[in-house]
């Protein structure tokens, strides 16, 4: 015997309508914890922080479109409207995946800025300087946050391009046989620890009897990689202080002749190796967070997808409303939802 079908209309209604209240405060308490998670760990760490992609920007115009739409299908059906019904749920569900879009156009963005789910601040690996330098031409390449530079004018690209294609060689490294050169331009002039690196029979040696070890051609390795992602002290990319900038304590903190400093003064050794080791924490906070939700915006879009089925076929009216009004109620809490994130992480972030 089903109980079920004893009970009321409305209080069907009301069981089902709770339903969805539960669901709701469970996600509110995932976000609160996340948010909360990501506002503590600011604390005492390095922080990096940078403006969000427009991607992101453009996904909150439709997910509003979205909600405006479903209220207008709801709206529609009340009244019997059938046409205007399946046209506002149509519309629904193109300003919903339309979300969708941009939100994996705002990772592409970030991911082109050099901003990885998993990553680290400061380069340490193949830091340009630490092991080796280059001249280009006769003069000495230096390095500014991620420019390279000659005499201290940024390198043209079309020089930076050949930079990139004579290191290319060093990315083909193997602990069973040294590395080989294929490509000794005399443009360029390898430094290790400031005294030229000497080339003989196509094999690379630190002094005239010394040739490189494997640990040291891991480490050109790695610079050639960074040169390849024109990458020097840091992992985003761009200029310091305007496409990205570094926070400790929640304080900016300057960049000036490859250091980071606080209130003025240079960090300290230690603190120095802090920032060298430390992940950055805030890019993996923005993508978990914002990656949740869009798993859920994207199941309730499979959800979404039945409605807009079932109001083809011409199931909803103003009879027969309730599945229509739930829904558009996690919905729109959804959308809710994401602006509140969007705020917090601009605010924030």
């Amino acid at each position: 015997m089903s109980y079920q079908n004893d009970m009321s209309p409305e209080l069907k209604e009301k069981m089902k309508k709770n339903l969805v209240y539960v669901g709701i405060f469970s996600i509110i308490m995932l976000f609160a914890g996340l948010t909360s998670g990501y506002y503590v760990s600011m604390g005492k760490s390095f922080w990096l922080k940078y403006p969000m992609p427009n991607g992101f920007i453009f996904s909150t115009l439709f997910i509003a479109l979205s909600s405006l739409s479903f209220w207008l299908a709801i709206f529609f059906a009340k009244r019997d409207n059938q046409t205007r019904l399946k046209g506002a749920m149509l519309a629904t569900l193109i300003f919903g995946g339309s979300f969708v879009y941009f939100q994996f156009s705002g990772y592409g963005e970030l991911v082109d800025r050099g901003v990885n789910p998993v990553n680290d601040i400061l380069v340490v690996n193949g830091r340009y300087g630490d092991y080796f330098q280059f001249k280009y031409k006769g003069n000495l390449v230096g390095v500014d946050g991620n420019e390279y530079l000659i005499n201290g004018t940024p390198i043209s690209e079309q020089t930076f391009l050949k930079i990139q294609q004579y290191f290319n060689q060093f990315e083909k490294i193997s602990r069973q046989a040294p590395l080989k050169i294929k490509d000794a331009n005399p443009d360029f002039e390898l430094l290790y620890k400031d005294s030229p690196v000497l080339i003989k029979n196509n094999l690379l040696y630190i002094n005239d009897s010394t040739q490189m070890t494997f640990s040291d051609e891991l480490r050109l390795y790695e610079l050639s990689i960074n040169i390849r992602d024109k990458r020097g002290d840091f992992f985003a990319k761009g200029t310091y202080g305007k496409d990205f900038t570094i926070y400790y304590g929640g304080k900016k903190l300057e960049y000036k002749n490859r250091k980071l400093y606080y209130n003025g003064t240079a960090l300290k050794p230690y603190m120095q190796l802090s920032a060298m080791e430390s992940a950055d924490s805030a890019s993996s906070y923005l993508y978990l967070i914002t990656f949740v939700h869009l798993l859920h915006v994207i199941i309730a879009l499979l959800y979404l997808l039945k409605v807009a089925f079932a109001t083809f076929k011409g199931r909803y009216s103003s009879q027969n409303t309730l599945s229509l009004r739930l829904s558009s109620i996690f919905w729109h809490f959804l959308g809710l939802l994401w602006l509140y994130l969007l705020a917090f992480l601009i605010f924030i972030h």
